[in-house]
């Protein structure tokens, strides 16, 4: 049935789709875990910290990141909160997968920037704000493990502003004793929430009461030294502070700023209300034709993750797509734009982690999961009319190089459909060495890490005990020019060619400085890109 234009704007408004990024061990898996509690999408919650008891956390969904404790997968996790309904995209921790991240926040509209109160920015955080910034994301920052002692929050919120060139508005302010961290001040609201450490380690929400400055009793609930520290720091904070500006947020020049305690759960709350209040809704996205318009009446989206396996008892393969404008229906069909085939939007599902639901709509925001039987890409876009293309999403050149074997040669077959498969979900990028028994398969990584989940998935998911075989390479560019001359080129010292699965060169290089000398070498030889398809 057709939908209005008014039916879609209402739609719109209420959906929020955001990605939390982060450096490893910041907290983002017990972030994503409160605010899923706060939200009533789990009932408790848990941590990292409390793995070894009977709970793993909700938002890691694979036995590996289990076991570990560690996020290596993106996962989407969707609720409704107070009518608002929420897709957070909840992305790898782990440096190794940055890439993964990276096409994650193309399909956000807002991004929650978590920072360590001890640490501050670092290197990941560092890396994927300016992913951010490029695509001018509007960012919130969460200071976190604001209950243990850290950096001065005031000297914290300078180092941000001087590293990465963006103003923090505090929002919220951390109340503490100089130890222990009693609650949160809304500057805003003009609100004093005060919390109660309760005995089930962060699980449920802590017992809260909300008062002002002007309480009388505020000695009594705070102490002294509490009371005078907070009174003179929002008092700097008002005379000297960065002010939150609507317009500034929206184009990504300053972040409205949040402390709080995920393990603990102090300051979660005030943050989850706010930010649903204040972020974004879904806005046009760009495409080669100009800008597609949410509110246009017919469906389009891109492909931003394909996940083989997420059910191990089917074997299934299913495509994460971001609906960018209309209405998408189940069953229905829409142009695959690489291919210029028609694809049947069959079985759509929601997601909660590993839990799926079916689901007969979507509006723009949300993230559904279509069936693939093989024919889909990273960065495809699925349109109604056969007239919307997106901008396409690169693929990076990997860091780290190892030859693949498999002992057993009768397990070749599914070595190699082990190797496709996980490639074109973006686990792992595949390549190929010229040899005299036929091409050999490489595979390249961001990070080490990487290889471990690789060898763990081939094993349980394809049956395939494979080893690998470190090559010294820890540097690469796709190249073009006349196949001679990039034959000639890789004949060089500390260098050597493989080609992808598209058959496209790409050269590796021992290390930095030789990838450099290189290029400048051969510059009017052959070209050099550090992104597939540039």
């Amino acid at each position: 049935m057709p939908v209005t234009e008014s039916q879609i704007a209402r739609e719109v408004r209420r959906r929020r789709t955001f990605a939390i990024i982060s450096h490893p061990d910041a907290g983002k898996t017990t972030l994503t875990e409160k605010l899923l509690l706060y939200g009533g999408a789990i009932h408790l919650a848990g941590s990292v910290k409390a793995r070894r008891a009977k709970r793993h956390a909700t938002s890691d969904w694979m036995a590996m990141e289990q076991e570990r404790g560690i996020s290596v997968t993106s996962s989407v996790l969707q609720f409704e909160y107070e009518g608002i309904r929420v897709n957070l995209l909840d992305t790898p921790g782990h440096q190794d997968f940055s890439e993964d991240t990276y096409r994650t926040l193309l399909a956000a509209d807002s991004a929650v920037m978590l920072l360590d109160n001890r640490k501050g920015v670092e290197e990941q955080t560092r890396k994927l704000f300016e992913v951010c910034r490029l695509r001018r994301t509007p960012i919130f920052a969460f200071v976190n493990k604001c209950d243990r002692v850290g950096v001065s929050p005031l000297q914290l919120l300078d180092d941000v502003e001087a590293e990465l060139g963006i103003a923090c508005a505090a929002v919220t302010w951390p109340v503490t004793d100089g130890t222990n961290l009693l609650g949160v001040y809304d500057r805003l609201a003009e609100q004093l929430h005060i919390f109660e450490k309760a005995e089930d380690h962060g699980a449920t929400r802590p017992p809260e009461s909300v008062t002002g400055l002007d309480d009388p009793r505020l000695v009594e609930l705070l102490g002294e030294r509490a009371r005078d520290r907070l009174a003179e720091e929002v008092e700097l904070l008002d005379a000297a502070g960065a002010q939150f500006d609507e317009d500034a947020f929206l184009e990504g020049r300053v972040a409205p700023t949040f402390f709080g305690s995920a393990l603990t759960n102090f300051g979660v709350e005030p943050f989850l209300r706010w930010f649903l209040e204040h972020a974004p809704p879904p806005g046009p996205r760009s495409t080669a034709e100009g800008e597609v318009d949410p509110l246009d009446p017919e469906f389009a989206g891109f492909i931003f993750k394909i996940q083989a396996n997420m059910d191990p008892r089917h074997r299934d393969r299913v495509a994460f797509v971001r609906v960018c404008s209309g209405h998408f229906e189940a069953g229905e069909s829409a142009v695959n734009m690489r291919t210029e085939r028609p694809v049947r939007l069959a079985r759509p599902q929601t997601f909660f982690a590993q839990e799926r639901e079916a689901v007969e709509s979507a509006w723009p925001g949300d993230v559904v999961g279509i069936h693939d039987r093989g024919s889909l890409r990273i960065g495809d876009t699925l349109s109604e009319n056969g007239k919307v293309r997106f901008e396409g999403i690169p693929a990076f050149s990997p860091e780290r190089f190892a030859k693949v074997f498999v002992p057993d040669p009768l397990r070749r077959k599914h070595l190699d459909k082990g190797l496709l498969e996980l490639s074109e979900e973006g686990a792992i990028q595949v390549f190929y060495t010229e040899g005299a028994a036929g091409p050999a398969p490489v595979v390249g990584a961001v990070g080490m890490l990487q290889f471990d989940v690789l060898l763990h998935r081939l094993e349980h998911e394809y049956g395939v005990e494979a080893r690998l075989e470190p090559m010294p390479y820890r540097d690469a560019r796709w190249v073009v020019g006349p196949e001679s001359e990039i034959r000639r080129v890789a004949r060089g010292y500390d260098c050597q060619l493989v080609r992808d699965r598209n058959e496209r060169p790409l050269l590796l290089f021992r290390s930095e400085w030789v990838r450099q000398s290189t290029e400048q070498r051969e510059k009017d030889a052959i070209s050099f890109h550090r992104m597939a398809g540039d």
